[in-house]
């Protein structure tokens, strides 16, 4: 039952963040738009180094001086991974107008969810490869640190709920329930993703490092890719980099504190 609450919780926070569309009259003012997504590059980060990529390289100590192996190769893949799923899923992100992926002819809402969700995938593998570790018995990784990072990807899918139904509501013109709907559906890949991670890792334990890295190098992808840009737009881009900030440090003292 622990398992299964801590799989729905970053799905729940998506959802609550969605729920904001009945809520706000309008879309997020833009440096509040900012903070927010550097807000999320922050957790996304200390949650890859913290959560994934130490535990990672702590697993293949018995490597010696090559223990960092399994983390790179797992981290590069990673990258590879959300590359490819760029190129070959069509989707449009909000702060562009022309979208990205081969040419499809679908609505401008299904493309504005297809990104959220693309981007959610890397966090759902997250969560699912280190409760996967919970279960395997893995001693470099505690019931306590699943449960915390579990909850950082919450708190930063909030603001990304928020940040995807509010826009569909207002340039989509589609109901509020529509919106929020659409919002919500866009983190249900999160709690799959988790259960078919822990499914493979289940079977192949000693792949538990790549897999970790692999999560990793995904989060970092979409950080690095679309977040940290969209923060850094236009003016006041100093605004992204303290909620990168307080991100970063929130979701470091969770891993830490908890762990």
């Amino acid at each position: 039952m622990n398992i299964f609450w801590g799989l729905m919780i970053p799905f729940l926070g998506t959802t609550l963040g969605s729920a904001c569309v009945f809520f706000l009259k309008d879309e997020l003012k833009p440096s509040v738009q900012k903070s927010l997504l550097g807000f999320a590059s922050g957790v996304m980060v200390a949650a890859s180094v913290w959560s994934l990529l130490i535990p990672a390289m702590d697993m293949s100590a018995s490597m010696g001086k090559f223990a960092f192996l399994p983390a790179s190769i797992g981290f590069l893949l990673g990258i590879a991974f959300l590359l490819s799923m760029d190129h070959l899923i069509p989707h449009l992100h909000n702060s562009n107008a022309e979208p990205e992926g081969p040419k499809a002819k679908l609505k401008k809402t299904t493309m504005l969810v297809l990104a959220v969700t693309l981007h959610n995938i890397p966090e759902g593998m997250a969560v699912g490869v280190v409760f996967a570790g919970v279960l395997s018995g893995n001693s470099n990784i505690t019931m306590a640190g699943a449960f915390a990072l579990a909850l950082g990807i919450a708190i930063q899918n909030f603001p990304e709920g928020a940040i995807i139904s509010l826009p569909l509501k207002s340039e989509g013109k589609i109901s509020r329930i529509k919106a929020f709907w659409y919002g919500t559906l866009s983190g249900i890949v999160e709690p799959i993703g988790a259960v078919l991670t822990i499914l493979l890792a289940s079977f192949i334990e000693p792949v538990l490092p790549y897999l970790l890295s692999f999560a990793a190098g995904a989060m970092i992808y979409v950080v690095v890719e679309e977040l940290i840009p969209e923060s850094a737009e236009g003016e006041h881009s100093n605004i992204g980099t303290i909620g990168f900030a307080i991100g970063f440090v929130l979701m470091m003292i969770l891993d830490v504190a908890l762990g």
